[in-house]
């Protein structure tokens, strides 16, 4: 064989090896791609620019659709009828001239026209028992319920709380869709909820999303009201007060109630009132026809690192007792200026929301456990509580007749006698507060409270939001006149007004 003929024979040799090398590494690498091929759909790059793989868990499916079919039927449209009150203005003078030209009635003021108000509520028994907020209801003339199933009822106010933003209502119904209350304590953060209202006059409307966060204070409330809210993501627009807060066993766990938003509309944050909260009230307001409400007497900050070191304390978890009140459940139990607050019967209050929430669960009289930091030593103090009053009596719902007083609206021709453009006079007297602080028949109440009054209606929503309010001492402070002119002041206590 000549030389040629040997190289020619030696390459093909060397081409054939090759080839089979290649295809066998191209099967083993092929087979090696197919067995990671789930594991590397989602590879990244990390910092250095090299490939790493990332875990493909699969997406958990959540179904909502017999969750929402529930709650859609359980939750009700609330439409609240409010007539205002008429034009304080003085009114003016008869003009001749405008009168030929535009008649008698130029310069009358016009008939307030009745004004709606749009929102919903949850029935929470068969019977037609109904949980919404109290802004949806508050000084309604008028207040009309209607189903998913478009069935329309007429509902009588059962009580309300301002502190908690809730108020119960009651329709005549039978065998009604209803949700039951889940306890809120357990929700998680993360955890998926529905949001079922009538936000901008659409009924039945049903959004999902998460907790954001728990026990949650805002500000956004009156003096002494109770904050401890369940923050979502779950869309709340105006209309959606009152609505239901649900999870995805179906059970209410919150009852929606405000958003935060310099608009006026959902911009991501929606919170709602605690079911275990919402529990206490509606048990209190069907039992006694107002709410019991326990109070510790204590003045808190909630603990931080630039409060630690102010204090010089070697902790940050709790809330901080900056004073106790005299009288007060704390002061016989023996707590002080300087306490760390950290648990209520075991659970624990790091937060200022959390420690009211827990103290709103109970009533007064009930007995319980608050675990404290002194002196650098963990500590149990058994404390009782007691109502605004300073006992464990029952508070029974206001009586506005115990004031004793008659009281009627003055007329445009009084108003502008006296120089005024508000007003209502003490028409009749009685034994009862007014007289014991000295007012006579005849005197005219322009203001209570910085509130400006002018009707029967406005001095009884004024004494009815002091009873209802936390605050130990309850005092009317009225500023008026007399018919002859001569300014007064009275201060009338209302705190002991019990049935």
């Amino acid at each position: 064989m000549s030389n040629y003929g040997k190289m020619l024979l030696s390459l093909t040799a060397v081409a054939l090896i090759s080839s089979s090398v290649s295809i066998g590494a191209y099967a083993i690498l092929n087979d090696k791609s197919t067995e990671e091929s789930v594991s590397l759909v989602n590879n990244g790059v990390d910092v250095k620019g090299k490939f790493v793989n990332v875990s493909n868990v699969p997406n958990q499916f959540v179904d909502f659709t017999g969750v929402a079919e529930i709650s859609v039927n359980a939750v009700v449209s609330i439409r609240s009828t409010t007539t205002p009150k008429a034009s304080r203005r003085v009114p003016q003078m008869q003009d001749p001239f405008f009168e030929f030209f535009f008649g008698d009635h130029f310069n009358s003021q016009p008939t307030p026209q009745p004004q709606s108000g749009l929102g919903s509520g949850v029935i929470i028994s068969r019977d037609g028992y109904i949980i919404t907020n109290n802004h949806v209801i508050d000084g309604a003339d008028k207040i009309e319920v209607t189903l998913n199933d478009k069935r329309m009822f007429n509902a009588t106010v059962i009580g309300a709380d301002p502190s908690t933003d809730l108020a119960l209502l009651k329709i005549d119904g039978n065998d009604l869709p209803m949700l039951t209350f889940g306890n809120s304590d357990l929700l998680r953060v993360g955890e998926w909820v529905l949001a079922v209202g009538n936000p901008m006059g659409l009924n039945s409307t049903v959004t999902a999303g998460i907790v954001s966060a728990k026990g949650r204070s805002i500000g956004a409330g009156k003096s002494m009201s109770i904050e401890s809210y369940i923050q979502t993501d779950a869309a709340v627009n105006p209309g959606n007060s009152g609505g239901a807060l649900v999870n995805a066993n179906g059970e209410l766990v919150g009852i929606n109630t405000m958003i935060l938003s310099q608009t006026g509309s959902y911009i991501g944050y929606s919170f709602a009132v605690p079911s275990n909260i919402a529990i206490k009230i509606v048990n209190d307001l069907k039992e006694y026809g107002t709410v019991q409400r326990a109070l510790l007497g204590v003045t808190i900050i909630e603990m931080s690192a630039d409060l630690a070191k102010d204090k010089d304390i070697d902790f940050v978890n709790g809330v901080y007792i900056e004073s106790v009140a005299d009288r007060s459940s704390a002061k016989e139990a023996g707590l002080k200026k300087g306490d760390i607050v950290t648990a209520i019967d075991g659970v624990q209050t790091y937060s200022s929301s959390k420690l009211q929430e827990q103290i709103s669960l109970h009533h007064p009289g009930d007995k319980i456990t608050i675990t404290i930091i002194r002196d650098g030593k963990t500590k149990d103090v058994e404390v009782v509580l007691k109502n605004q009053q300073g006992d464990t009596s029952i508070t029974k719902p206001s009586d506005f007749n115990v004031l004793g007083v008659g009281l009627s609206e003055l007329s445009n021709d009084a108003k502008s006698k006296y120089g005024i453009s508000y007003g209502v006079e003490v028409s009749s007297i009685k034994d009862g507060k007014f007289k014991q602080v000295g007012i006579s028949k005849g005197f005219i109440i322009l203001n209570i409270n910085g509130e400006v009054v002018n009707s029967a209606k406005d001095v009884e929503r004024i004494y009815n939001s002091i009873r209802n309010s936390s605050n130990r001492d309850q005092v009317m402070f009225i500023s008026g006149m007399y018919p002859n002119k001569r300014n007064a002041y009275y201060a009338v206590d209302i705190s002991d007004s019990k049935e």
